[in-house]
């Protein structure tokens, strides 16, 4: 069982929570971050799109985070639904560690496959000359610093609850990581948004084709870079707060600004998925729709299949060593 040091965790000098962590909104969100992870693992299984290992372990973290257990022990914020069903002030520690812990790095993951993903944006367009930094480090440089950040956040996370003085250094080191994490994916969008101000100004080759959507592409990175932007704003506010803060007094701005973002963030990117890019990339022609992105096109033995006959099932007269997008009316699951 729990110690009950924290019975005063409103006005305690450090406790873990200042509020009663509700349970079924931890439940409410276990379910759809496992429900959106699991689509994703699907895309990207797919797609051999394997760069996106990071977000999905982004979505794990959350999903973890999360999870409900009667026994009151669990991993990440899943103490949250776990701790819901203790007295209030009895949360455990492990618990409440692994949820402190896994909250704060699952975007630090999310960011990682979104640096990615520009470098593949350039290199599909032609347009390393439009780029501030170059190609080859460009995605080095964003992922190091992602690297630094998430370091830093999770080591701070962990000694919150090692004494007073450990607690504060802690802290520190949370909030560190956190500016690190802003300055970089600051960075990463004003590069993002100059290699679009010059592939405007001045198009190349690669963009003469129609289904390269390079600023399509780029929405999804300015749409998804400023839900995590948001969201470490508001986790470092909180931390700069400390304890006692009034952000630290309501769950509500922790669902807000940081569970319902995230969630914002993994259902953006199964719905514009990134897989299109790495397709086109591949010589592969992917036909845009949602969910449905991944479907197959068929090539025959010795000709290809336009669309206009009649598709027959993949048996011996298909090479199954082609397999392209083409159908949208085809099942995701087939």
């Amino acid at each position: 069982m729990p110690t009950c040091k924290n019975s005063n965790y409103a006005d305690a000098a450090f406790a873990f929570y200042r509020y009663e962590p509700s349970q079924p909104a931890a439940i409410a969100f276990t379910v759809l971050f496992a429900i959106i992870t699991v689509l994703h693992v699907l895309q990207m299984y797919r797609t051999k799109t394997w760069y996106l290992t990071a977000l999905i372990v982004g979505g794990v973290c959350e999903l973890l985070t999360w999870i409900p257990s009667s026994t009151g022990e669990t991993f990440g914020f899943g103490a949250r639904a776990a701790g819901a069903s203790d007295e209030p002030g009895c949360w455990g520690l492990g618990p409440y560690i692994m949820q402190n812990v896994l909250i704060l790095i699952a975007p630090a993951f999310m960011a990682a496959s979104i640096y990615m993903i520009l470098g593949r944006i350039v290199l599909l367009a032609k347009g390393e000359k439009h780029s501030l930094i170059k190609l080859r480090w460009l995605t080095k440089l964003f992922v190091t610093g992602d690297v630094i950040s998430l370091l830093m956040q999770s080591t701070g996370g962990g000694m919150m609850d090692a004494g007073e003085k450990m607690a504060k250094t802690g802290e520190n080191m949370v909030i560190f990581g956190l500016f690190v994490q802003l300055a970089f994916f600051g960075f990463f969008i004003s590069v993002a948004a100059v290699f679009h101000k010059r592939m405007s100004n001045a198009p190349t080759a690669g963009t003469a084709d129609p289904a390269v959507r390079w600023r399509q592409y780029l929405v999804t990175l300015y749409v998804t870079g400023a839900l995590i932007f948001i969201r470490s704003v508001f986790r470092a506010a909180e931390y700069i707060e400390g304890n006692h803060g009034v952000l630290m007094r309501s769950e509500a701005y922790l669902y807000v600004f940081d569970a319902l973002l995230m969630l914002i963030v993994m259902c953006w990117m199964n719905w514009f998925h990134p897989s299109e890019i790495g397709l086109l990339l591949r010589g592969q022609i992917p036909t845009k729709n949602g969910f449905l992105l991944i479907n197959m096109r068929m090539r025959r033995q010795g000709a290809s299949w336009s669309g206009s006959e009649t598709p027959r099932p993949l048996e011996s007269v298909y090479d199954l060593g082609n397999i392209y997008v083409r159908s949208s009316c085809w099942p995701f699951f087939s």
